[in-house]
């Protein structure tokens, strides 16, 4: 199912990547505090995977979106949902996911933009189930997880794009139902995420 969404939160606005959002991105993606649990990307690399995010919202519609904090900031990170990569064990299926600069931490903005983003992959995309994933040490990423509502697997398994050795190879699973998300949403009341067709 191929759609054409914007998202937009009480705060934030998850939409497709501009130019405009290519140094900010690389900056941080530069950032060691922001790359402590994931593999370090050159200028060029980041640019590189700008434009493959682009292209895949460009292809479904929805995708890993830029986001930005009206007000605050043009581009603060990244926040959506994608097919998740052939590779992994557990495809095929949606996953979650998040990036965000380090002066907006601490804001809630991973969790309200995710929020947003499942009711997109439940409601729209129609997944049955959305999963999210990081190296085990990530608590921060994890708390975001835990606060979406997302259940951890039992155990890690070794992520096949960290080389065999690497200290962040290891990584948790985390899952979420519709049923679940539905039975939480509904316990939780409404939420503020709106979904506009992009102009």
């Amino acid at each position: 199912m191929s759609l054409t969404v914007e998202v937009e939160t009480s705060r934030l606005v998850l939409r497709q990547w501009r130019a405009a959002d290519r140094e900010p991105f690389a900056a941080l993606n530069g950032d060691p505090q922001v790359t402590q649990f994931l593999l370090p990307l050159t200028a060029q690399e980041s640019d590189a995977l700008a434009d493959r995010l682009a292209a895949g919202i460009d292809e479904h519609g929805w995708g890993f979106w830029a986001v930005e904090a009206p007000g605050v900031a043009p581009f603060i990170g990244f926040v959506g949902i994608k097919p998740l990569a052939s590779s992994l064990p557990f495809g095929p299926g949606v996953e979650i996911g998040w990036r965000l600069a380090q002066p907006f931490w601490g804001r809630g903005y991973a969790s309200e933009a995710a929020d947003a983003a499942l009711r997109v992959g439940f409601e729209q995309v129609g997944a049955d189930e959305i999963v999210a994933f990081t190296a085990t040490g990530n608590q921060r990423s994890r708390a975001v997880m835990d606060r979406l509502g997302m259940t951890a697997d039992a155990g890690s398994f070794d992520h096949p794009a960290v080389p065999a050795g690497h200290p962040l190879r290891a990584h948790v699973l985390y899952r979420i139902a519709r049923a679940n998300w539905r039975r939480q949403r509904d316990g939780d009341g409404a939420r503020d995420g709106e979904i506009f067709p992009a102009a």
